[in-house]
């Protein structure tokens, strides 16, 4: 009898624990990080009085509607492509780069920043390990999935970041020169077995292949033309393709490419292109590859007394198969809209609104996109990314 009610009591004191501190092992982890910095006022980026701090959002996207699990202050910034947040593969850790800042000396504008924030995911609430720097006008940023080595694409010197983890400590490792310092190199992504890696080059049109062995990053002088100007890019899980956002000329362009890039093939190549709108800014594959997830701006970022303005921004969703990208459907999203996020069995994904200070939720059906509420934050959603798995 005493054992049995011994029992009984330990069982509900792990209830009461399991209900006071929820556990996150199911959780789908997705970072938002938020720039209080930079305003839009009539299409114009301006830059804030005494802003508040940075912010990074935590966010569990496996239940619906997707709960905040915390926020906490971090440096980042809505230059450069959404994909300025990486998370390791076992959801440990986040990485949260920072291109831009206040310029001290006139507050009215930026410059190029260089910081990389090292998050602890799995602390409750979150809390930061590390402050770090990278090249200036750190970018875009991935973590290998072996979760032993992160790279940075320096938007402002033409150059990658390198950084060596183990467990949650992230040391810096030196940088690789791509030898073109107006070249803007904005995201970089590795294939699934860590040899090689993609750097998109904004400036001078070309995505840059990158040879890696262990700690070692070298730049393998090999080039792919995909589109111009390219911006994003997510590598399949198979590492037989990726595919790359090309925001052209932006509003004045009219009709930007998304591109997909033939890994399996020597050398690699672009194949295949898919006119998707003026300035696909955020590109997102689904977790089984089969789908991108594409936020155009579509001339809501400019002022409204231009010809080029649009009232909402759009979401499109493409189906990536053999290599070839076909258009599935799309939906009316915000203004000056940026990264977005799939949930792990692809039937969620969440879009960043600058101005509106908003992640917009929706539900996706394999044909149809259904919105699904929305989630506040403070500042402007610029970078995002879910954890691999």
């Amino acid at each position: 009898m005493i054992l049995r009610t011994w029992h009984v009591v330990t069982l509900a004191i792990l209830l009461l624990i399991t209900s006071i501190c929820p556990r996150r092992a199911n959780a789908q982890i997705v970072v938002s990080a938020n720039d209080s910095k930079i305003v839009l006022v009539d299409g114009v980026q301006t830059t804030v009085r005494n802003p508040p701090a940075d912010t990074v959002t935590i966010i569990d996207l496996s239940v619906s509607p997707p709960k905040v699990l915390g926020e906490i202050k971090a440096p980042t910034s809505v230059v450069g492509p959404p994909q300025s947040v990486a998370i390791s593969p076992e959801g440990s850790i986040a990485l949260v780069t920072a291109a831009m800042k206040i310029d001290p000396g006139d507050p009215t504008k930026t410059i190029p920043d260089n910081k990389v924030t090292v998050i602890d995911l799995k602390q409750t609430p979150p809390v930061v390990l590390a402050t770090l720097t990278a090249g200036g006008g750190a970018s875009g940023v991935s973590i290998n999935s072996a979760g032993t080595l992160a790279l940075v694409a320096n938007r402002a010197e033409g150059t990658v970041s390198v950084f060596t983890i183990d467990g949650k400590r992230v040391s810096a490792a030196g940088k690789v020169d791509l030898g073109a310092p107006m070249s803007a190199p904005c995201h970089v992504v590795f294939t699934p077995d860590g040899k090689m890696a993609l750097v998109t080059r904004n400036l001078d049109s070309l995505v840059s292949v990158l040879s890696i062995d262990g700690g070692k990053v070298e730049y393998t002088k090999r080039d792919i033309v995909a589109g111009l100007k390219p911006y994003g890019i997510e590598m399949t899980p198979s590492g037989d393709a990726a595919v790359v956002a090309n925001i052209g000329a932006g509003a004045t362009g009219g009709a930007d490419t998304v591109s997909v890039i033939d890994l399996s093939v020597i050398p690699p190549r672009a194949v295949n292109h898919l006119t998707v709108g003026p300035l696909p800014e955020g590109i997102a594959l689904s977790a089984d590859g089969r789908y991108v997830a594409v936020t155009v701006m579509n001339g809501s970022n400019t002022s409204k007394t231009s010809p080029l303005y649009n009232d909402f921004g759009i979401l499109k969703i493409l189906r990536l198969s053999n290599k070839t990208l076909t258009p599935v459907t799309e939906a009316r999203i915000g203004h000056w809209c940026q990264g977005a996020a799939w949930s792990r069995d692809g039937r969620a994904l969440i879009v960043q609104c600058m101005v509106e200070k908003q992640i917009s939720v929706f539900n996706f059906d394999g044909r149809t996109l259904k919105p699904a509420g929305a989630i506040s934050v403070s500042g402007g959603p610029a970078g995002i990314r879910a954890a691999p798995r």
